[in-house]
């Protein structure tokens, strides 16, 4: 799950290498931070969050597959 939401998001965004894909949690449950250059911000979340919205609908049909509940934050660059 961690490498498609850094997939994604690497084709979104104009600075690749700044992508950062941080997944905790365990068993069940899994959180998936996602991070890029502040530029990006826009690009990934979208007009109303849509974009956010359609990579998080990706993300739980891939967590069901493997039987899991995942949630995607998309977090302020440092």
């Amino acid at each position: 799950m961690k490498e498609l939401i850094e997939y994604i998001a690497k084709s979104l965004v104009e600075h690749p290498e700044e992508v950062q894909v941080r997944e905790t949690g365990g068993g069940s449950r899994v959180r998936i931070e996602l991070s890029v250059a502040k530029d990006d911000m826009g690009r990934v979340i979208g007009k109303g969050g849509k974009v956010a919205n359609s990579i998080r609908t990706l993300l739980r049909v891939a967590a069901e597959k493997e039987g899991k509940q995942a949630t995607l934050d998309v977090v302020e660059p440092d």
